[in-house]
């Protein structure tokens, strides 16, 4: 277990994982001077063993690092700390990368270069919504053979566990508790990333196509699946679809 955080519970620690010299100094002197208790590390080890021995809220990876790829980082990070927010800068702006790295464990995503106070109000938009979400305890939802527990943050597919990263879980969540009833684009950012997000809608998008992904797969492994569908509803938003009864 790592240990506890040095500087006390009530200050957010975030570790920064970023080889290049500029940007690192860069985000290690402006979080700390927003109040933020910030560690750098410059090789993909060096974070590892860094977020192993203490503890951290958030982490702000680099992806192009010099020892080690830092999808395989995100990976580590996300097998050995579930509820840790992980955010990745890259300067690869293709989708199939930024898809690569949500898939990889990443929450959310910056491409270079992008300003401190785009990044501070994107942390802003994270952290406010986690410690909520985790003391919030509501009865599991079900519908057909998929099972959705916000209080252990599970999800079932008739008994058996699909694995979603964190704002794959809290979107499934958002849509299952209004099961077949329309839901905005707005709502789902609101709900699920923060009411004042700042930042395009996109992440949206890439987080509900892995989200669908996950449960196609589970469904696939089903001899007669019940699962609800997610349907797109173009100009307007999402729809969880009940499956028959």
């Amino acid at each position: 277990m790592p240990a506890p955080n040095p500087y006390g519970p009530a200050v957010t620690s975030i570790l920064v994982i970023e080889d290049d010299e500029a940007i690192g100094r860069h985000l290690h002197t402006g979080l700390r001077g927003n109040g933020y208790a910030a560690t750098w590390s410059r090789t993909g080890v060096n974070g590892l063993a860094e977020a192993a021995h203490h503890r951290h809220d958030a982490v702000l990876l680099d992806l192009g690092l010099p020892d080690t790829d830092g999808m395989d980082v995100a990976r580590r990070l996300r097998a050995d700390h579930p509820d840790l927010l992980i955010v990745i800068l890259t300067a690869r702006s293709d989708e199939i990368d930024v898809i690569a790295g949500l898939d990889a464990g990443a929450d959310d995503y910056l491409v270079k270069p992008f300003s401190l106070s785009v990044l501070l109000a994107r942390l802003r938009a994270h952290l406010r919504r986690r410690p909520a979400d985790a003391h919030t305890a509501r009865q599991p939802i079900q519908l057909g053979d998929l099972t959705v527990d916000p209080s252990s943050r599970r999800c079932l597919a008739a008994g058996t566990e699909v694995v979603l990263r964190p704002k794959e879980f809290e979107l499934l969540a958002a849509l299952a508790q209004q099961p077949g009833i329309a839901v905005s684009r707005e709502e789902l950012m609101a709900q699920v990333w923060d009411a004042n997000w700042f930042g395009p809608t996109k992440t949206l998008d890439v987080t509900m196509a892995a989200l669908r992904r996950r449960l196609e797969a589970a469904e696939a492994t089903l001899d007669q699946p019940r699962l609800p569908h997610i349907d797109t509803l173009r100009g307007h938003g999402y729809r969880l679809e009940p499956p028959p009864s």
